[in-house]
């Protein structure tokens, strides 16, 4: 089985949450960096890692790494790519997303240009052409630049894998569902206990998590771009990988997940993008503010993404939010909650230390993920027969 190098992009500070989702799959882990993890599998593992890895942005293909200082160095190890093992004749390909850190090529049209440039003239020598139609199958190509070192890859996903498909209808800040999966996976809820997000905006939160509890495979129910790649990946490899998807799901699972928003209309957005997922079942939504939040269980989880305060006038309510949000939370004596944020007196106003604190990085944004530990819940006891 011929073995290929992939990489995985995933936001800044959940990549040991992604490293432990490749190595569930199976795969072996070849680094681990800012940002991404890279790894080896066979051809299935580009079916099996675009449906089932719930964390990752994307996953490239990985064709070469090398150093390159000058955009003649660039052009010549481009041209020494095997491109005609991964692009047919009549394929399209371009170079989608250039990025430089730290290097001494820092233009990202030019590098683009450059590299276009050489992967032609290799493939006009292999194939004994002049001129390319590129009318078939896609082949978008990302680099990044990282202290001259260069990292190109394929893409085999197309649409960024946050987009599952169920969400239609989001609200005005929303989490992307990654980033939400990521964040449940950091935390020790598991299905049998209680979850509630008193700021649930389109559901995201919840449906996330309602489709791990139930092992739902966050790609079962979208397309991806490599599944045209015919002479690369036999169509039997995706048929296998989505009747694997299938047969993992747990269809008789019981899941206690409530969601609540204080906009009426996202909390009926929040329902549709559940049903959407198929996970409608699982989840009670309903129109309720942070400061009615009550539950009579004693052991619960609370994971939630409340307002940043991005724009000025909603920073000066802040202060007055976050305090209700401790009063509320800490009413809850014996739960444990997580509130992911980028405003950094979270603590001074809920009125109490986080257990942990962990920076993650949404986009450029930086936000920190605020973890109150409550008590373990007592181990149930067991019955022993006379």
């Amino acid at each position: 089985m011929n073995k290929f190098e992939f990489v995985a992009p995933c936001h800044f500070g959940l990549e040991a949450v992604l490293k432990k989702e490749i190595l569930d799959l199976g795969y072996e882990i070849v680094s681990v960096e800012d940002g991404k993890v890279t790894f080896t599998g066979g051809v299935d593992a580009i079916c099996r890692s675009n449906i089932f890895l719930r964390t990752t942005e994307r996953v490239l293909l990985k064709v070469a790494k090398f150093k390159a200082e000058t955009f003649e160095e660039l052009f010549e190890k481009t041209k020494l790519i095997p491109w005609e093992n991964y692009i047919p004749v009549d394929g399209k390909f371009w170079v989608a997303k250039a990025t430089s850190i730290k290097s001494k090529l820092f233009s990202p049209s030019d590098i683009q240009s450059i590299m276009k440039k050489a992967m032609v003239e290799r493939l006009k020598v292999k194939y004994n052409v002049s001129w390319f139609e590129e009318s078939g199958m896609e082949f978008p190509i990302r680099v990044t630049f990282m202290k001259d070192e260069v990292t190109i890859g394929i893409d085999t996903s197309g649409a960024s894998l946050h987009k599952r498909g169920y969400r239609k209808l989001v609200s005005k800040a929303p989490i992307t569902e990654t980033l939400a999966a990521a964040l449940i996976m950091l935390t020790p809820w598991n299905k049998d206990r209680i979850l509630v997000d008193p700021f649930c905006g389109s559901g995201t939160i919840p449906i996330e998590a309602a489709m791990i509890g139930a092992n739902i495979a966050p790609g079962m129910n979208r397309s991806f771009l490599s599944e045209s790649w015919t002479h690369l990946i036999p169509k039997k490899t995706w048929y296998a990988a989505i009747e694997e998807a299938h047969s993992l799901i747990k269809e008789d699972v019981e899941l206690n997940i409530q969601g609540y928003d204080m906009d009426g209309e996202i909390v009926k957005a929040a329902r549709e993008n559940a049903k959407l997922a198929g996970v409608d079942q699982y989840i009670h939504f309903q129109q309720r503010s942070v400061s009615d939040l009550s539950h009579p269980k004693k052991y619960g989880f609370i994971i939630t993404n409340p307002p940043y305060g991005e724009r000025l006038e909603e920073k000066e309510e802040l202060p007055k939010l976050y305090k209700e949000i401790g009063r509320t939370f800490n009413a809850l004596d014996s739960w444990s909650y997580y509130i992911i944020t980028s405003y950094e007196d979270v603590q001074k106003y809920i009125g109490r230390q986080a257990d942990k604190n962990r920076k993650i990085y949404n986009g450029m944004l930086k936000t920190y993920f605020y973890q109150f530990m409550g008590p373990k819940p007592p181990r149930p006891k067991k019955e022993f027969e006379n």
